[in-house]
């Protein structure tokens, strides 16, 4: 394969970190969220580690974050065309695992721990 054919290492790196594709996958199912939301439905997930995986969507140009000039202050998260593409052709592989590894009588034993369902 020629260099010019490979997908840029570094969003596979982005993507492949912890929590990545979970956020995007909220995003793309509830359209917008604010940060507590998706803080709430991520259960586990570190505020800062949380800030650090928005940003870096972000800045890869995959969400948006909007703020409002309100009292309290509101900020909303959600997907830019881009993102949607993205997280639209990664739901195919969670399907996926939700028949392999969420519902099999071998997994059904233990508990499987997912994130927002």
């Amino acid at each position: 394969m020629k260099a010019e054919e490979c997908i840029p290492l570094e969003i596979i790196q982005m993507l492949s970190k912890k929590w990545a594709l979970l956020i995007l996958s909220l995003l793309y199912s509830n359209q917008k969220l604010r940060y507590s939301e998706l803080a709430d439905k991520l259960e586990g997930i570190s505020p800062k580690t949380l800030t650090e995986r928005l940003r870096e969507l972000e800045k890869e140009g995959i969400i948006r974050r909007e703020s409002f000039s309100e009292i309290p202050p509101r900020v909303e998260y959600y997907l830019t065309q881009k993102g949607s593409e993205l997280a639209g052709s990664f739901t195919h592989v969670l399907k996926w695992a939700e028949k392999w590894y969420v519902t099999t009588p071998e997994r059904a034993r233990t508990k499987p721990k997912t994130a927002g369902c």
